[in-house]
């Protein structure tokens, strides 16, 4: 199942013997790990053990056996968490099958990995009595809908459009927009707003610096010179001096180009690339906007740029510069 529907379904169902959390979203493994512990242990100390599962193998593989066989002392369900845990075939069919097959009804076994196994590694997800939640990150619109719907509990009105400046603010990364919108429903209860505003969300909560190279390269293909030097501004302020600034720029164009040269679904892209599927999304609608002669202009240009700021040939500062003149009055 997906995360989103992790909580509604242990509504329904209570607690499972064995939970596989599993996927790179750290804000849905922890949230998850935290919805078991409120409704089961009363009593962490006592009733919680977890384990690297990088040390467990072979005949280590007993401690958690064990430890998922114990009784609990005071709390409802004793809690076994393993984190990053890729046992071999070999290694379940000798020590972990009997536990998998038939496992404690007082434990639950809670196994949270931020990646599938490799070749070779026994496939947890399919195995008897698992119960499998996919923490891989959300799409756009379920993002969206888990701010409106966070909101909305707080008693605060946020639509659509609001709610997706707030995401793409955080780049779409859970762990920062969960931050951001305690942080903003926080602000609207302290000041008795009943709405979430794009201004309100403009004021508190900074975009990311990957979003605001996205705004920078926005600026650029629509040939706007005045925003293009407000986001940099921007940027300067915020830690970012003129070699970070080159750097970032030459690599999001170096994305871009690779991207608009690769066909095939998002996934596929992403795949490719081995970048995240929205990136793979995003990276094809901004390649759209320039020619594949353009990106790789631009690439070429900033990266010759920083060459002559490493040889000594021209300061961060004027290379900056050289760049900015020849990306709206030149030819890279």
């Amino acid at each position: 199942m997906k995360y989103v529907e992790f909580k509604k379904f242990t509504d329904e169902n209570g607690a499972r013997p064995i939970y596989l959390f599993e996927g790179e979203e750290v804000y849905f493994r922890e949230k998850g790990e935290a919805i078991l512990k409120s409704r089961f242990l009363q009593e962490s100390t006592l009733d919680y053990t977890a384990f690297d599962g990088s040390a467990l193998k072979g005949e280590k593989l007993k401690a958690l056996v064990d430890a998922a066989r114990s009784f609990p002392f005071i709390s409802e369900k004793r809690i076994v968490r393993v984190s990053e845990f890729y046992p071999t075939d070999k290694d379940y069919e000798q020590y972990l099958k009997p536990l998998f097959e038939n496992p404690s009804t007082d434990t639950i076994l809670l196994i949270t990995n931020g990646a599938k196994g490799k070749s070779g590694v026994a496939a947890l997800a399919k195995k008897p009595n698992v119960t499998y939640v996919d923490c891989a990150r959300s799409d756009e619109e379920t993002i969206k809908k888990w701010i409106y719907i966070t909101c909305k509990r707080a008693g605060l009105y946020a639509d659509g459009i609001t709610c997706a400046k707030l995401a793409s603010y955080c780049v779409f990364d859970m762990s920062r927009i969960a931050m951001e919108t305690e942080k903003l429903l926080g602000y609207c209860a302290a000041t008795k707003k009943e709405r979430l505003t794009d201004e309100i969300v403009e004021e508190l909560v900074y975009p990311d610096s990957e979003y605001k190279i996205y705004e920078l390269a926005n600026a650029l293909a629509r040939k706007n010179y005045s925003e293009y030097m407000r986001v940099i501004k921007d940027l300067s302020t915020r830690g970012f001096n003129e070699t970070s600034l080159l750097s970032s720029l030459a690599s999001y164009f170096k994305g871009l180009y690779e991207t608009s040269l690769c066909q095939g679904s998002d996934k596929e892209i992403a795949a490719a690339l081995g970048i995240k599927e929205y990136a793979a999304r995003k990276n094809r609608e901004q390649a759209a906007k320039f020619s594949k002669g353009e990106l790789l202009a631009v690439y070429n240009g900033v990266y010759q740029a920083i060459s002559d700021v490493k040889c000594g040939a021209l300061t961060p500062s004027a290379a900056l510069k050289k760049v900015t003149a020849n990306l709206f009055f030149g030819k890279m």
